[in-house]
C-alpha cells in the first residue's frame, strides 16, 4: 500500500481524535486482564530469575558469576501490547484477527500470536503490504510500534474493529511531530528510515528527514551552513525523506524528534549538534524561530541503557545480549558492550548456543555468523542483558545453557 506521507491540508489531529471515539476502535483491553495476564506469566515469567533478582543481581554456580542487569527486558509498553492483544482473542473468538506487523520484535511471542490463529499481514520483498485479505469486520491489531497513519486510514474505511496496541511512547512522538507540522517546522527524526515506529511517525509529518546517526546529522548540518551538492543530498536520503523534499527549502526551520528506541546520548548530541547549526546560521536570538528540540526516548529505553552501562564497568569476561536481530533497542544494547571493547554476543534465543566451542550471534551491523572459542576456560563473570521485548524465560534458557556447558 502507498506510504506516503500525507496532504498537508490533512488534519491528522482530527482524524486521530475521531478514531478515538469511534465505538470500532479499542486501545485499553476489554476487561480480560486476569486472564491475560495469567497467560503471560505462564508463559514467560522465569523463577530463576526472580532469585537473581533478589540476590541484588548476581548468581554464581559453579565456575560461573552471571551479573544481571538492573533493567533489561519487558517494559511496561510490551507487556501492555501482549496483553491486550491476548485480550482481543479472548474478546473475538471467533472474528478473524490480523494484525499489521510483528506486535514486537520477538520470535517467541509473535509465534503465539500465530498459534491463537492471529494471521500477519502479507510484506513482499519490497517491503509493502497486502491488505487485499481484510474485509468489514474482521479485527485489525496495531502492534506496539504504532502503524502509519495510511494505514490506521484504510482499516478504519474497511470498517475493521481496530485494537490499538500502541506504546503511549511512541504516541508522545506523534503529537510532537504534530506540533511541527502545525508550527510550519521540517522534523528531523532520529531513527531507522525502515523501521515501523519511524515510518508511523513520518507518516504524520508534512515534511520530515530522517538521520541515522550522528554522522548522517553532521552531514545534514554541514549542508544547512555551506550548501552542498543537491543532487548527492537527495541521494543520500532518497528513502529517507518525504516526498518533494527540498534541502534549500526544508531545512530553514526544522524540529528534532526520534525512535524512541535509539541512542539516549546520540539522540542529545544531535538534538545539540542542530540547534548549534541553527544559532550559528540565523543567530542566538533567533533560535526559537527556527528550531524545536523535544527528548522523546522512552523512560524504559533509557533505563535498559543505564544498567548496560553500569554493568559494563564490571570485571566481565563476556557480554550476552538477548533479543530479536530486528529489535533496535537491543542492537543498542549491543552497541554499549563493543564500545567498551568487551567480548559480546548479540543471540535472539538459548538455542543459539550450540556448544562450549560454538556460537551463533549477530554482529553489530552483520547477518548471522557462527564464532568459535566464545566461552572462556575456568571461573567466568558473564554479563547478561536483553532487549524490550525478551521475555524472562528466554533469558532463564541462556543461563541454564551457560552453566549446563561449563559445570
Amino acid at each position: 500500500m502507498d506510504t506516503t506521507p500525507n496532504s498537508p491540508t490533512l488534519d491528522t489531529q482530527a482524524f486521530r481524535r475521531s478514531l478515538h471515539q469511534s465505538p470500532n476502535y479499542h486501545r485499553h483491553g476489554f476487561g480480560h486482564e486476569e486472564e491475560a495476564e495469567g497467560t503471560m506469566k505462564t508463559e514467560y515469567h522465569s523463577d530463576l530469575i526472580q532469585n537473581i533478582r533478589a540476590q541484588n543481581y548476581i548468581y554464581t554456580q559453579g565456575d560461573v558469576t552471571i551479573y544481571l542487569a538492573q533493567s533489561f527486558g519487558f517494559c511496561w509498553g510490551v507487556e501492555r501490547a501482549i496483553a491486550i492483544a491476548y485480550e482481543a482473542r479472548t474478546q473475538f473468538p471467533t472474528e478473524r484477527i490480523w494484525i499489521t506487523n510483528e506486535i514486537i520484535h520477538n520470535p517467541l511471542v509473535n509465534e503465539r500470536l500465530r498459534q491463537m490463529n492471529v494471521q500477519f499481514i502479507n510484506v513482499d520483498a519490497a517491503g509493502h503490504k497486502d491488505f487485499s485479505g481484510v474485509v468489514q469486520g474482521d479485527v485489525v491489531i496495531l502492534p506496539a510500534f504504532g502503524a502509519s497513519l495510511q494505514e490506521t486510514q484504510l482499516l478504519n474505511d474497511l470498517g475493521c474493529t481496530i485494537v490499538d496496541t500502541t506504546c503511549p511512547w511512541v504516541s508522545k512522538v506523534w503529537n510532537r511531530v504534530e506540533k511541527h507540522k502545525k508550527a510550519d517546522f521540517t522534523s528531523i527524526v532520529h531513527g531507522k528510515y525502515n523501521h515501523e515506529e519511524t515510518i508511523a511517525t513520518s507518516s504524520y509529518a508534512d515534511r520530515y528527514l530522517v538521520v541515522l546517526n550522528l554522522k548522517e546529522a553532521e552531514y545534514v548540518a554541514n549542508y544547512m551552513l555551506h550548501g552542498g551538492d543537491r543532487a548527492e543530498f537527495l541521494a543520500k536520503f532518497s528513502r529517507a525523506m518525504s516526498q518533494g523534499f527540498d534541502p534549500d527549502r526544508d531545512l530553514e526551520r526544522i524540529g528534532v524528534a526520534n525512535q524512541t528506541t535509539m541512542l539516549k546520548g546520540e539522540t542529545e548530541a544531535i538534538g545539540k549538534l542542530f540547534e548549534r547549526t541553527i544559532m550559528q546560521k540565523y543567530g542566538i536570538e533567533h533560535l526559537n524561530e527556527h528550531f524545536l528540540a523535544f527528548n522523546t526516548i522512552c523512560d524504559a529505553t533509557q533505563e535498559r541503557q543505564d544498567a548496560m552501562l553500569k554493568i559494563v564497568e564490571q570485571p566481565l569476561d563476556l557480554m550476552i545480549v538477548i533479543g530479536g536481530y530486528n529489535s533496535s533497542n537491543t542492537t543498542h544494547l549491543q552497541e554499549i558492550a563493543i564500545e567498551r571493547g568487551l567480548p559480546s554476543y548479540h543471540i535472539d534465543s538459548a538455542e543459539r548456543i550450540i556448544s562450549a566451542e560454538a556460537i551463533e550471534h549477530k554482529p553489530l551491523g552483520k547477518a548471522i555468523e557462527q564464532s568459535t572459542n566464545w566461552l572462556p576456560a575456568g571461573k567466568i563473570k558473564v554479563g547478561i542483558t536483553s532487549g524490550a521485548s525478551t521475555p524472562d524465560r528466554i533469558v532463564e534458557d541462556t543461563i541454564n545453557k551457560i552453566f549446563a556447558l561449563k559445570n
